[in-house]
């Protein structure tokens, strides 16, 4: 948080240049339902380092864990410049008319369309943490149980409903005709014969999202799984093949445990795929061939990159998490959270006399002057500590 100082040129070499890192003031935060703790206080935890007064909007269709929140964080943070909001649609619509410094949403492309405009009336910048279709591609040169084991567990993992889980598979029919038997051993290795009664499974989240599920159970042709289960919301992991591009299980992000597989002819074709459609929040590759991997990383552009790996990649408070286009703007995690939720402010201190030396940037300009000024602006000079 301290000054950071910065190198000066010979016209500025008697000053102190320097960026001050300062907070932006009162930030708003809406945090999702789907890692509503982590999603919560992650960002919180970054615009409270940067020393800014918090609103924070938990989702309502956690219930439990907004109470939890709602009663437990004003126990231990200063109430004078934090506060947390019970809301709903409507209510979050009528806090949204209240200017901010900041906003950091976490949902969907739709909601952050509305997010972004509501900011916009008062010129007040967001970070938006969106979603979209991320796309999978696994090459003809793989070994099928490897990428199986390493495709079920990221897009089952809290049964579907993570915002950077594999939405589709992109391969040849050969390549899918050896994954289909390999995916069926990853599930049941994972979630045992019955998934249904596994405790590593989750459930969706309310009859909403679980009725909109069960609709895209009819498209494409079910390979793997397909039960339901209304009563305890549960589908089992499931694998579509025979899928169309305009049907609807194409058309949005999926966040559930439903796994379209869609066959290609090859790398080419794939990336074509891949970039018609809007920019992901996250892509992977999956080959034996570093080439591939890195034709797919060059091709392509989408908020973070997996070669031959899951997200991991948020596990590292070294790399940013953020999406790009239609995935969002902004990043966070680690430090990047702080530079998010801080101004960064550029300041030079001059000394208050020494005029003598300064008048030779006043007019008149004699070529020689103009010269001497151009000179000493290109001249880089060492940081003054």
């Amino acid at each position: 948080m301290k000054d950071e100082h910065v190198s000066t040129n010979l016209f500025t070499k008697l000053n102190s240049g320097f960026i001050r890192k300062e907070p932006l003031g009162l930030v708003l935060i809406i945090s999702p339902w789907n890692y509503p703790i982590n999603l919560t206080l992650v960002p919180l935890v970054g615009a409270l380092a940067a020393g800014n007064c918090v609103v924070l909007k938990p989702s309502e269709q956690s219930q439990s864990t907004e109470k939890v929140l709602a009663e437990v964080l004003p126990q231990y943070l200063d109430q004078s410049c934090f506060a947390v909001v019970r809301a709903g649609p409507q209510e979050t619509e009528h806090l949204l008319e209240n200017k901010f410094d900041y906003i950091f949403f976490t949902g969907s492309p739709r909601v952050g369309k509305l997010i972004m405009a509501a900011a916009a009336k008062h010129l007040t910048p967001v970070t938006l943490e969106l979603g979209g279709k991320n796309p999978c591609y696994v090459d003809d040169d793989c070994d099928p149980q490897t990428v199986a084991n390493r495709v079920v567990f990221f897009r089952y993992l809290n049964a579907g409903q993570t915002c950077v889980a594999p939405d589709y598979v992109l391969c040849s029919r050969e390549t899918q005709e050896r994954l289909l038997p390999a995916m069926q051993s990853a599930i049941t290795q994972f979630y045992g014969e019955d998934p249904k009664a596994s405790p590593d499974l989750g459930r969706i989240i309310n009859q909403k999202h679980f009725k909109r599920l069960q609709g895209l159970l009819r498209c494409g042709r079910v390979a793997i799984g397909g039960q339901s289960d209304e009563t305890e919301r549960y589908i089992a992991p499931t694998v579509l093949v025979d899928v169309q591009e305009t049907e609807p299980v194409m058309q949005e992000e999926i966040f559930g445990p439903i796994l379209p597989l869609v066959t290609v002819r090859g790398l080419d074709e794939a990336v074509d795929f891949i970039t018609r459609r809007e920019k992901p929040l996250a892509l992977y590759a999956f080959s034996n061939n570093s080439q591939v991997v890195d034709q797919v990383l060059e091709c392509s552009s989408s908020g973070s990159f997996g070669g031959n790996e899951g997200f991991t990649f948020l596990t590292l408070p070294s790399l940013p998490f953020g999406g790009i286009g239609h995935s969002g703007m902004g990043r966070y995690h680690g430090k990047f959270s702080f530079d998010t939720f801080s101004h960064y402010r550029a300041c030079m201190i001059a000394y208050p006399g020494l005029e003598k030396l300064h008048e030779l940037r006043y007019p008149p300009y004699s070529e020689k002057r103009k010269n001497f000024i151009t000179w000493s602006l290109n001249s880089q000079s060492c940081t003054i500590l």
